[in-house]
């Protein structure tokens, strides 16, 4: 029996995926920003001609693209649906508890556990008490899927959120976190309150991570106040 066209398509990103190199430089991009091939060979601890191997690899598959400028490349996930998959595959896997052998790798664990960005859109602990949240106040409804109700809509336009629709990106989509192991919402709604947040100030990002810097006007989300002031008092 021949494969079809989708198993084989599974199989090639299966063994791409499968090097340690190409999986570092995948887990990386799901900051959500275009790397050059330099920052990420420092990033992966090897050569410049390895990386662009690896690169290519990844770009040919379909897993990555590639944005010239210039003289300059860079590589960025394909799409969010590649990044969806990215990020259910490392939540699935067994996840060990990390030994921070000083201050600053602590410090930096526990950062990436709070609050940082699945791609373009909240996770960690903030992104799940997000979904939590507009849950609670019926702005999303879980009976088939997810799904955003009238008045998750209405939330959004009071808040001063654009949603940009189109692509046939899902409006709203559950996608399980990869250090809480329970749901945060990605999507249209998702990259879309994340942009608001970074452009309010509400959260920055913390420079070379995915981690993010939670200030306490976070708040106007209407998360509850003693998670918000954890997270501030943190960051």
């Amino acid at each position: 029996m021949t494969p079809s066209t989708e198993a084989q398509q599974l199989a090639t990103w299966a063994r791409m995926l499968a090097d340690g190199t190409r999986a570092t430089v995948c887990l990386a991009l799901l900051d959500g920003r275009a790397w050059t091939a330099t920052e990420l060979a420092t990033l992966a601890g090897v050569s410049r001609p390895t990386i662009s191997e690896h690169l290519n690899l990844l770009v040919d598959g379909g897993l990555l693209s590639e944005v010239r400028q210039g003289r300059h490349r860079y590589v960025e996930l394909a799409n969010s649906e590649t990044a969806q998959l990215l990020e259910g595959l490392a939540a699935l896997a067994p996840r060990r508890t990390e030994i921070a052998t000083s201050l600053k790798a602590a410090s930096r664990r526990d950062a990436f556990a709070r609050a940082r960005t699945c791609y373009d859109h909240l996770a960690g602990r903030l992104g799940v008490a997000l979904a939590d949240t507009m849950t609670t106040r019926g702005l999303l409804d879980w009976s088939e899927g997810v799904a955003l109700t009238p008045a998750g809509l209405r939330w959004l336009e009071e808040l001063g959120v654009t949603v940009r629709t189109g692509r046939g990106r899902p409006l709203v989509r559950s996608c399980l976190d990869v250090t809480e192991r329970r749901p945060h919402v990605s999507g249209v709604v998702g990259a879309a309150l994340c942009r608001h947040a970074l452009d309010r100030g509400w959260v920055r990002r913390i420079p070379g991570a995915r981690a993010l810097t939670v200030t306490e006007s976070l708040a106007e989300l209407g998360l509850p106040d003693d998670l918000m002031l954890d997270l501030a008092s943190r960051a």
